[in-house]
């Protein structure tokens, strides 16, 4: 019998997070405060922020040492296997070779404990008592909660309206863990009321969700606030995915030539494909990394180039990043955490430098591909991993169909027992193709008025 899952040991969890802005040819543009258009340093972010996870942020050291306390709590679920999906390959008849890292191993069933225990962790080493965030699908709330039940800090998730009502498993996963879970936007914020007020039927937006959680911990300074995505520092939390996969793909005798992943902020992508862009601006390798975004939200594909808020109502500094507008509200697909208008600093320069690639499908396309894959492989993927899977069955088809044996390497980022409420509507015919129009687009890009940049 061919051996499927590639293991380490707890010895092999690796000591550091990798920081790829070291090894960047173009360094990120700087954050710019809101008001002035001027360059902000660290001290702009401590209201929100430990200093820790600041100076994390704004590092350009290339290794970043992992405390004991979050190594050791990482072993309860890590490292995580990596299987060869012999089965799929099969069912594809594809001269491919795929593997897949499964990160829905951990407690919350997804990757997002690799950053939520850090973050809780430094929130506690500097005496913070609560921390709120936002939540999309539920993923990264449930995960954080999570990490603040270990570190007893008290935890407030404003989680998308859309979502909340579409996965109360998610929902009651937080409030297990003693989390406070409220459906954004909320009556409790002027963010909230302001956009209750122009539309009392919102079904929220992960921007929407972003803009209450940073007011609420910007008007106290007992709370700071966490975010899930899209900041440096929470995709360097996440390179522990990729580094594992180097490492098991070595032991498999293999290296990718395709690595792939879904993309939301960019902490999935970034896990997953930096430690092998490393080895493309270190040692030269050529390993395409394609990063799988819903049509319906194509910050990559079709969005601009410009400095944006990371929230809708305009409290963050401005980020320099692909971006739809930040007052773009995505049609409510199932695959929550893709939802967000913008993508990452770090992810957007590597993109504007043509260092990755990006993808978008829609989300009849993702089911179709995620049951593919379940029948397969007995894993039923969350609706966010079911877009690294269609891109992969679109990889591993032209692979068949040019005759090329390449390696593709994919994140299963998380599983979708939660989500089975998406896979009824799927399997009920209630899901649309929907990919957002030009006009949609380009109206919310009209809204902007913040800099272009150099």
């Amino acid at each position: 019998m061919r051996q499927r899952k590639i293991t380490l040991t707890e010895r092999e969890i690796p000591e550091h997070w990798y920081n790829i802005v070291a090894d960047m040819p173009n360094k990120p543009l700087p954050p710019l405060h809101p008001g002035t258009k001027e360059p902000i340093g660290p001290d702009a972010l401590a209201p929100l922020f430990p200093m820790a996870l600041i100076m994390q942020e704004v590092s350009a050291e290339k290794y970043i040492a992992i405390p004991d306390e979050v190594r050791d709590i990482y072993t309860q679920w890590r490292p995580t296997p990596l299987y060869r999906a012999y089965n799929l390959e099969k069912v594809l008849d594809t001269p491919a070779k795929i593997f897949y890292k499964y990160e829905g191993v951990s407690p919350s069933g997804s990757h997002k404990p690799n950053t939520a225990v850090p973050q809780a962790y430094y929130n506690k080493q500097e005496g913070v008592k609560k921390i709120t965030t936002e939540t999309g699908a539920g993923q990264w709330g449930s995960a954080l909660a999570y990490a603040c039940n270990l570190f007893d800090i008290d935890c407030d998730v404003y989680m998308v309206k859309i979502s909340y009502h579409q996965k109360p498993y998610r929902k009651l996963l937080m409030q297990t863990w003693g989390a406070n879970v409220y459906a954004s936007p909320t009556p409790r914020t002027e963010a909230g009321k302001k956009i209750l007020g122009e539309d009392p039927q919102s079904p929220g937006s992960l921007g929407i969700a972003i803009s209450e959680a940073v007011e609420a911990a910007a008007a106290d300074p007992d709370i700071k606030y966490s975010l899930g995505s899209v900041l440096n520092h929470v995709l360097m939390h996440q390179t522990i995915v990729g580094q594992e996969a180097v490492v098991q793909m070595e032991k498999a005798g293999e290296l990718p030539d395709i690595v792939v992943a879904p993309f939301g902020g960019g902490s999935n992508f970034a896990g997953l494909s930096f430690p092998f862009l490393r080895l493309n601006l270190e040692e030269g390798q050529n390993i395409r990394c394609i990063s799988s975004e819903p049509s319906s939200c194509p910050k990559l594909t079709r969005g601009v180039f410009r400095y944006d808020f990371g929230d809708t109502v305009g409290m963050t500094p401005l980020l320099p990043m692909y971006t739809l507008g930040h007052n773009f509200v995505p049609a409510p697909i199932h695959a929550g955490g893709l939802r967000y208008h913008g993508a990452g600093v770090v992810v957007s320069q590597l993109l504007r430098d043509k260092l990755i690639e990006a993808r978008a499908h829609d989300q009849l396309e993702c089911f179709e591909a995620g049951v593919q894959f379940a029948k397969a492989e007995g894993i039923l993927p969350a609706p966010e991993a079911t877009h690294a899977v269609a891109t992969v069955v679109q990889e591993a088809e032209r692979c068949k169909k040019e005759g090329k044996s390449e390696t593709i390497l994919f994140n299963l980022c998380g599983h979708g027992y939660f989500d089975m409420k998406a896979y009824e509507d799927y399997f009920s015919n209630k899901l649309e193709r929907h990919e957002v129009t030009t006009e949609q687009i380009e109206a919310s890009l009209a809204q902007l008025d913040t800099p272009v940049p150099a």
